[in-house]
């Protein structure tokens, strides 16, 4: 990760890329006697190398439009190159967007944006310190610093700039309400994660680098503590992940409950945490846009935080204020975890807490020099005035949406409980409860036409009918048993009778004055326009 962030050039950058990806493999495949964790590691590593390749793709266009990839030079040449152009699948293109799109694409890979987002969940088999690793350090913020590290491009791209806040909105309200429904509690807090690089995502999309960097900061603080947090429970009930077979863990775990509520708290972007002052500034200035897309993000990113609050405190009661589900044995064996664990969630809790009021004018304070000239906002894209001034009823409907949606979560679970499951059986609710709990059926649609079509594919025609058939025959099968077969012949040869080698001899040299004076009247009458000719004529005819 220091590689990356401190590269001065793509190729270095590209290391440091890479070195994140194959860190996380490793990581996820910790358990590597597990079938499902090597399904996961592996998982992450194809989905990633799509994004990679496209990363690859954007090096190179960018040494064949700049001649260098470093980074001062090419952010000092790009407002020269606007109107370069090139060919790409017949198609004429700006040169600067199709780099913008190959980066873009490698972060949608990377930072698990709509599309490319199915190895985050399942990354939950690893240890719980490498998910929170993953989740708030290294892995997922890559493809985010590198839009934001690539802004002097990405700014003069406007056509990427809207494709970017579409796909990140998007991921934002579909992280959401997958996270809703589903049971396992690594797993509503990985698709919180998704959610939330999807604010990070559209931020870019805006032009708002710095906010989305903020957020970013910020999440790392509350993601690690809830991550860490849910290990701590995991730890102490002995390895379980299940929602419906906890409750009634606040009176075992009293530290871990206030740490998971201070984590939960500031996701949901309560007043005066840290997530309350980043994600309602991502907000504030997608209103302040004042373009269709502005506006789209703004308020799928308000019906996100909804279900942002809702899933986290229907993950809060579910865990700790229900009727205990766990069997007797679990619940004797339970524990509040030791010194070590609770330090660190009392360290990240601070930083939850506070991190957001006290960065917040470094960051995205007007005049900072905090980033210095790392961050590149052409001047009409640049809205942080307008945010500040916007109706106090804009700036207020994200954190009543937040409020909202935990009071429903709590009303719902906790008092008309009945109605829940009445709903579930009812054929509307069981579909709704079956499509977000199945992630839209994304895996399963990826899984049906394009997994499944590929395997096919690869079966036939790369496995039975190259290596098995073609490659097999004319090596090891075939080949080598027609070798054995004439030398066993040739063998037969040896009577020990001086008669019978003398007719080898003289075949054998016949053949080869025959031979070699054959080549000698082919190279001489047939050229290769001459064979050419032939050969085409041949195709010609069949």
């Amino acid at each position: 990760m220091l590689i990356l962030i401190s590269s001065g050039n793509l190729l270095q950058l590209f290391f440091g890329w890479e070195g994140v990806g194959l860190a996380s493999y490793l990581l996820i495949n910790f358990w590597y006697t597990r079938i499902q964790a090597n399904k996961a590691a592996i998982q992450a590593l194809l989905v990633n190398k799509v994004g990679d390749i496209a990363v690859l793709l954007a090096i190179a266009t960018s040494f064949f439009l700049y001649q260098s990839i470093d980074f001062s030079i090419m952010f000092s040449v790009t407002p020269y190159m606007l109107s370069d152009s090139l060919i790409f699948f017949v198609h004429e293109v700006n040169v600067l967007t199709i780099i913008s799109f190959f980066m873009f694409l490698g972060a949608i890979g990377k930072s698990a944006q709509l599309g490319l987002h199915t190895w985050l969940p399942s990354a939950m088999e690893g240890p719980t310190p490498v998910s929170a690793l993953i989740h708030a350090a290294t892995m997922v913020t890559a493809g985010i610093f590198l839009i934001i590290r690539c802004s002097p491009i990405f700014e003069y791209t406007e056509s990427i700039l809207v494709w970017i806040t579409f796909i990140g909105s998007l991921t934002a309200f579909f992280a959401a309400t997958v996270g809703m429904l589903q049971n396992d509690l690594k797993r509503v807090i990985a698709y919180s994660t998704c959610s939330q690089l999807g604010y990070m995502a559209f931020a870019c999309g805006l032009s708002s680098y710095s906010t989305s960097f903020f957020h970013l900061i910020n999440h790392g603080c509350f993601k690690a503590l809830l991550f860490l947090s849910a290990g701590s429970i995991i730890h102490g009930c002995s390895d379980e992940q299940d929602l419906r077979r906890m409750g009634g863990l606040g009176k075992l775990f009293p530290i871990t409950y206030c740490m998971f509520l201070i984590g939960s708290l500031s996701l949901m972007g309560f007043p005066f945490l840290s997530g309350f002052f980043s994600k309602d500034i991502i907000l504030e200035t997608a209103f302040a846009h004042y373009t269709v897309s502005g506006l789209f993000a703004y308020w799928l990113g308000t019906l996100s935080a909804f279900f942002t609050a809702f899933y986290s405190f229907r993950l809060m009661y579910l865990t700790f204020l229900s009727s205990v589900n766990s069997s007797k044995p679990i619940i004797q064996g339970a524990h509040e975890s030791f010194g070590l664990i609770i330090f660190s969630l009392v360290t990240l809790s601070l930083g939850s807490i506070f991190s957001g009021f006290m960065l917040k004018d470094l960051f995205i304070g007007v005049g900072s020099i905090f980033l210095g000239n790392s961050i590149f906002i052409l001047p009409k894209h640049f809205n942080l005035f307008e945010a500040e001034f916007l109706p106090t009823l804009v700036k207020l409907t994200p954190v009543l949406f937040s409020l909202w949606g935990a009071f429903l979560a709590f009303l719902l679970n906790h008092i008309y409980s009945s109605f829940l499951i009445y709903l579930k059986f009812s054929q509307f609710g069981l579909f709704c409860y079956s499509f977000f709990n199945q992630k839209w059926f994304i895996d399963k649609i990826y899984n049906l036409y394009i997994i499944k079509p590929i395997f096919h594919i690869s079966y036939v025609i790369s496995f039975r009918l190259l290596d098995k058939g073609f490659i097999e025959l004319l090596g090891p099968l075939g080949l080598v048993f027609k070798l054995n077969e004439i030398s066993k012949k040739v063998s037969g040869f040896q009577t020990g009778l001086i008669y019978h080698y003398t007719f080898i001899i003289l075949v054998s040299v016949f053949l080869y004055i025959n031979f070699t004076f054959f080549f000698e009247i082919f190279y001489e009458y047939f050229t290769f326009e001459i064979l050419s000719y032939y050969f085409f004529l041949l195709i010609s005819v069949f």
